[in-house]
């Protein structure tokens, strides 16, 4: 029951106040400002820890040691700075008649119009979904950088009826409506879009480029390339995901599981459109083998890419946040 009112509490937090629109198209039916309810300030936020980990903390030694760890994760000067100098919106928009969620993230101060990165993220359903933190966290500091950042929770998100998520499939249509977006975003330069995939996301965004041109430049963490072989190394995702996300997957799921590995289709990848592939050695939910032997592959077709692994880290690259960040900001200022 908790966790239904934490979720509840979440999205009528996302969705409690109306904003001026950031991106001028009749898709998109409204548009709510991400520093509102307890999100309006820091105090707020921390109180609203606090209480949440007061009831789930098993004694006070371990209350503090969460509180300690978000303050050190998400400090008070930082969320400061970020609010003063960033806007950030929730967005709701229609794609194949569904409602979808999605957020935009943008400088305050603009001079001239700024590079777009869309943001693909992981998980699955619910699971995963971008909400306050992990824009601080992760997407905050690109837009400091001076990048509009867009993204798509994916269709079924934050409804009763999650299973719209195909993992790959309808869903995809959903990162493709960002992409008409951009011309309706006033501070956008629609010449100079890259796309960043995050696990899950790095399927997205290979899927979704096989069906755009206009995207200059992408960046994949942590992203299977290979769904076949990496049912070896994580059989779980077979019945945890696959079965219940994947159309038809008991009666094609080879074929299924090819159509959305990009390995199977790497002839097809433009040779204009340069790949950063970054994952960390350690990675449990992904084996790093997926871009290792992927920039094996882009190297014989003589696409353009790097690739960089970081040694002992996981899925999540937590001991290398200031480097990863540096890296796509400095590939995709070269490339877009």
């Amino acid at each position: 029951m908790y966790k239904l009112l934490l979720f509840a509490c979440l999205f009528l937090a996302v969705f409690s106040t109306s904003a001026a629109k950031i991106i001028d198209d009749e898709h998109v039916t409204k548009e709510t400002d991400c520093f509102t309810g307890i999100f309006a300030d820091y105090d707020s936020w921390h109180q609203f820890i606090a209480q949440k980990n007061k009831r789930k903390a098993k004694n006070e030694e371990a209350y503090l040691k969460r509180i300690k760890a978000f303050e050190e994760t998400f400090p008070q000067d930082m969320f400061d700075n970020f609010k003063a100098n960033l806007t950030c919106h929730n967005f709701k928009y229609q794609v194949d008649n569904v409602e979808v969620l999605g957020y935009i993230i943008k400088p305050k101060v603009i001079k001239n119009k700024l590079p777009v990165l869309i943001y693909n993220r992981g998980g699955n359903g619910n699971f995963g979904s971008v909400y306050f933190a992990a824009m601080m966290r992760n997407l905050f500091p690109l837009a400091e950088q001076g990048f509009v950042v867009i993204g798509s929770q994916y269709r079924g998100t934050s409804t009763k009826n999650d299973d719209l998520d195909e993992f790959g499939g309808r869903d995809v249509n959903d990162v493709l409506a960002l992409i008409d977006f951009i011309p309706h975003i006033a501070s956008a330069d629609e010449n100079r879009i890259g796309m960043l995939g995050v696990s899950r996301g790095g399927m997205q965004t290979h899927l979704a480029m096989q069906l755009t041109n206009k995207v200059k430049a992408i960046a994949t963490i942590a992203g299977a390339t290979d769904l076949v072989k990496e049912l070896t190394f994580r059989p779980n995702m077979e019945k945890n995901v696959y079965v219940r996300r994947i159309p038809n997957y008991k009666e094609n799921k080879q074929a299924e599981l090819e159509a959305r590995s990009v390995m199977n289709w790497v002839d097809n990848l433009s040779p204009k459109v340069p790949i950063l592939l970054i994952h960390g050695s350690e990675d449990k939910r992904v084996s790093v083998e997926n871009s290792i032997q992927f920039a094996k592959a882009l190297d014989k077709h003589q696409i353009p890419h790097k690739l960089v692994v970081y040694d002992g880290d996981n899925h999540f690259l937590m001991n290398h946040k200031e480097q990863l960040e540096s890296e796509l900001v400095n590939w995709f200022n070269t490339y877009l």
